[in-house]
């Protein structure tokens, strides 16, 4: 009796991690190029990530009001440094020797960017994905706090009645989604460094 608040809880969580793949992939692109931008955007990111999760709400709450969208900034602002982190940390540690056949072949930075590095990053960053993707399943209750209805919003009303049978059925059901999101993720983790090695 959890499928509506399940595919509620999924539109938060998908759209939250798109949201931090179209913003994050790009940073974490330009931390990896720019030595200046990393200097400047890394302590923020150790500032977000050591940051509680509910910090995230006020200002969210500020602009919007409560309900589904101030969820969805929280969850993406929350969720975002994995992504950014290991986009930049995997396009940083691809072989030199790779790097240095590509220049000798005459390709530009973008070219090498694109043909080289992204592709030989791809298990990092999809690892980062997969991390973005966990990190906004676990503001799922946290966002109940501010309107966001699901299955955080379930465990929420069950707790404050304190009636745990309730809470947990919920719970389960967050746990169920979140390992078959991971697995999901995982798989396409394999697939890419399958793809990485050939």
């Amino acid at each position: 009796g959890l499928w509506d608040e399940m595919i509620q809880t999924l539109s938060v969580v998908i759209a939250s991690v798109l949201l931090c793949v179209l913003a994050g992939f790009p940073l974490g692109v330009l931390l990896a190029l720019s030595e200046r931008a990393n200097r400047v955007i890394r302590p923020i990111l150790d500032t977000m990530q050591t940051m509680p999760s509910w910090v995230y709400l006020v200002p969210a709450v500020i602009l919007f009001n409560v309900g589904i969208t101030p969820a969805l900034l929280a969850t993406t602002i929350y969720a975002i440094v994995p992504i950014v982190r290991l986009t930049s940390h995997g396009l940083v540690y691809v072989d030199a020797e790779m790097l240095e056949a590509a220049r000798a072949f005459g390709s530009t930075r973008m070219q090498t960017l694109v043909k080289v590095q992204i592709p030989q990053a791809l298990p990092t960053i999809m690892t980062g994905i997969n991390q973005t993707l966990m990190m906004a399943m676990s503001m799922v209750v946290t966002c109940a706090l501010i309107g966001a209805n699901g299955l955080g919003m379930e465990i929420l009303l069950a707790t404050n009645r304190v009636e745990m049978g309730k809470a947990l059925l919920p719970g389960i059901a967050i746990v169920i989604v979140a390992i078959i999101l991971d697995r999901i993720t995982q798989a396409a983790v394999r697939k890419s460094e399958v793809k990485g090695d050939g």
